[in-house]
């Protein structure tokens, strides 16, 4: 054992903004909100809700006002699609609610996620792929280029699917995964070269997800993080920018607080905690 395991980390690497302007500022209006209450497929749980205990939930939200409800991952399941379907099928959702749905940049994975979301009125497709250093070392093995072509043949797997999913009014939202502990220059690499491939508008635009998968710094470096995205990215009059805290440090709330004072749009969020690892 480490006779001073202080002396073994090293303090979080913060960001160059010397002018930030988040810590005057004020909230005075509520963000949009989207429930993630019902990720269960990416969460690897032990008692998973089935079809039936997600639909009692998904109408507990309905009547909460969530106008924005990530309703799963599809294709990591047969509960997670037959819920899917449920949903659309059986007309449970409202027409101003959108049906999100989270995807990993994997074609058969997509295919499986546009077939879920076949005659939907409004939905949301959800990509992402991990970004940060150890991922991209250790559970990857790949460069930042090979990393940023994933995430762009992700993006183009959709884009190339979307006329089957006629009638259904469509937002696409890309996440660089972990993009807390990713360098900014490379998060808003990715992030763009996503851009380019779904070409967002001011009159149509995307959403660009920031988490803070882990929390593995103070709440003020999330907020300067995600300040340094909303005024370095290209084209951000064309995007919604949103967060999504976790809970390792305690301080989920506070950190999504702060971000939503940085310039951040959205938050995604639980019921019972900031974070779908908090609310499982």
């Amino acid at each position: 054992m480490h006779k001073q395991p202080s002396k073994k980390y090293h303090p979080f690497p913060p960001v160059s903004l010397p002018d930030r302007q988040w810590p005057n500022r004020v909230l005075t209006h509520a963000p949009i909100w989207c429930s993630v209450d019902l990720r269960d497929g990416n969460q690897a749980l032990a008692v998973p809700m089935n079809v039936g205990q997600k639909l009692e939930l998904f109408q507990t939200l309905v009547k909460c006002g969530f106008k924005e409800i990530e309703v799963g991952f599809p294709s990591a399941s047969n509960t997670e699609f037959a819920f899917n379907r449920r949903l659309i099928e059986e007309k449970r959702a409202p027409d101003d609610v959108w049906l999100q749905v989270l995807v990993q940049a994997r074609e058969d994975l997509i295919e499986r996620t546009v077939e879920s979301l076949a005659g939907a009125k409004r939905a949301i497709i959800h990509l992402y792929n991990s970004t940060s250093p150890p991922q991209r070392r250790v559970v990857f093995g790949k460069s930042k280029e090979e990393i940023v072509e994933i995430a762009v043949r992700g993006a183009q797997w959709i884009k190339d699917r979307l006329p089957r999913l006629k009638g259904t009014d469509v937002m696409l939202q890309y996440s660089p995964e972990s993009f807390s502990s990713t360098e900014m220059e490379f998060a808003k690499e990715i992030s763009e070269a996503v851009m380019h491939v779904w070409q967002p508008t001011p009159r149509r635009k995307m959403i660009l997800n920031l988490p803070d998968t882990v929390e593995v710094a103070m709440p003020n470096v999330y907020a300067d993080q995600i300040e340094w995205i909303c005024r370095n990215i290209k084209n951000r009059e064309s995007l919604i920018i949103s967060l999504h805290g976790h809970n390792d440090r305690g301080t989920g709330v506070a950190a999504t607080e702060l971000g939503l004072l940085a310039g951040a749009d959205r938050v995604e969020g639980t019921l019972f905690g900031n974070g779908e690892r908090t609310g499982n």
